[in-house]
């Protein structure tokens, strides 16, 4: 089967090389000229327009910034879509608009996915990051070899939208984790803790997190990057925000986050790093939250696995029959 990526930024140029390296044919396309030249180099091809990757291609991936873009790119596929052809969206996008793409696809003849990752671009690098994936049962069977090539930990979520109903809901726990490791950071230092000590006792703690685990340690070494910015987690936390406000939920922490990274971004520009929010307490205690012997970057250091289909706990007997 051959597979088309669209999108070859951040996340989408480690999922995409994950399929290269494991001999998928691949074809890729990218506004930015140099990163699909980088994909040629290692044997992918390049389609002149997303309209050539559908034509071309059995399944087409895309992994874009904004739902606007996602949109933009697929008024230029449709027509190609064919009966078999399948769309699978990686991008972080909204439940409604997905299933309003989607549906169209499926007019057509086509299947849609919406299959966002989490886990970080350092596990994107190396095959280990987990995958939501929201389409019927036939159409995740389809595609489950290229998940597993993608990702460690597969989920089928259930049908179309579900994947990012999900993805968005574990975006908002990461972001207000990240806040409450600042805040838990800044203070233990104003309470004169060494940082180094600190970090430990919250991993240890009933208290840790992966994101403290990751993102504490770019943190304490001052260099906050983990290829994500603070502009990124606007957007997100409006979506799951959108989310609640459709199922009158009357959240109260969601609003304050939004907030938060609302100033973040006037402060110090939406393509901060989103880790850097720990600079308005900074700012406001004159801290220096940084400590030695932490990493600039996330690195995973785990082995390249073959993934695998995760089970729902509770469903393992309908897996079973």
């Amino acid at each position: 089967m051959k597979v088309g990526f669209i999108g070859l930024g951040n996340v989408g140029g480690k999922l995409s090389g994950s399929l290269l390296r494991n001999g998928v044919d691949l074809t890729v396309h990218d506004l930015n000229a140099d990163l699909v030249s980088g994909f040629v180099s290692l044997g992918a091809k390049a389609a002149e327009n997303p309209a050539q990757l559908m034509r071309d291609c059995d399944a087409v991936i895309t992994c874009l910034p904004s739902p606007a873009a996602s949109d933009a790119v697929m008024q230029e596929m449709l027509p190609e879509v064919t009966e078999g052809k399948i769309w699978m969206e990686m991008s972080t996008t909204d439940e409604a608009e997905v299933k309003r793409l989607g549906a169209m696809v499926m007019e057509r003849g086509g299947a849609a996915v919406d299959c966002p990752v989490s886990g970080g671009c350092h596990r994107a690098d190396t095959g280990n990051i987990s995958i939501f994936a929201g389409c019927d049962r036939a159409t995740f069977e389809r595609i489950l070899p290229f998940l597993t090539t993608m990702g460690r930990r597969i989920l089928h979520t259930g049908e179309l939208g579900s994947a990012s109903v999900l993805k968005v809901v574990t975006n908002y726990l990461a972001t207000a984790n990240l806040v409450t490791c600042c805040e838990a950071l800044v203070t233990a230092k104003a309470a004169g803790m060494d940082l180094n000590t600190t970090y430990e006792a919250m991993k240890i703690s009933s208290g840790t997190s992966f994101v403290h685990e990751t993102e504490s340690q770019v943190i304490l070494n001052g260099s906050r990057d983990i290829s994500f910015t603070m502009d990124l987690v606007k957007k997100d936390a409006g979506l799951f925000q959108q989310v609640a406000d459709r199922h009158n939920v009357p959240l109260e922490i969601s609003p304050m986050l939004v907030q938060i990274f609302e100033d973040g971004i006037e402060r110090f520009g939406e393509r901060c790093y989103s880790p850097n929010i720990i600079k308005r307490l900074e700012e406001a205690t004159g801290l220096d939250i940084r400590a030695p012997g932490f990493p600039p970057e996330m690195l995973d250091d785990e082995p390249e696995e073959p993934g695998y289909e995760v089970i729902p706990q509770g469903k393992q007997h309908k897996a079973a029959e």
